[in-house]
């Protein structure tokens, strides 16, 4: 298992980016969460194996139907052993 951050730019917002990363990451079995960034970005805490881990973040460089990626970037972090995948509404 491991962990990464995951930051998604490019249109990624009001094009249902966290309603199909939640689709795919229940598909694949990552664990973690996906929210909207206040300067326009996505940001993913996902956990899996590598291999779940690698399609998952695969999809990310596609995102949703109407989604423009212009980068993916990735940073491993500490395994926070999450249960399920959440979309969160609001930044805090």
């Amino acid at each position: 298992m491991k962990h990464l951050d995951i930051t998604v730019k490019g249109k990624v917002q009001g094009v249902s980016f966290r309603v199909g990363a939640k689709a795919v990451a229940d598909q694949l079995g990552v664990r973690g969460f996906v929210k909207n960034e206040l300067n326009g970005d996505v940001f993913i805490a996902a956990e899996a194996d590598d291999v779940m881990m690698e399609m998952f973040v695969e999809w990310c460089h596609e995102g949703a139907e109407h989604a423009v990626v212009t980068s993916v970037e990735t940073h491993e972090g500490e395994l926070k052993n999450y249960r399920n995948f959440e979309v969160v509404k609001k930044s805090l």
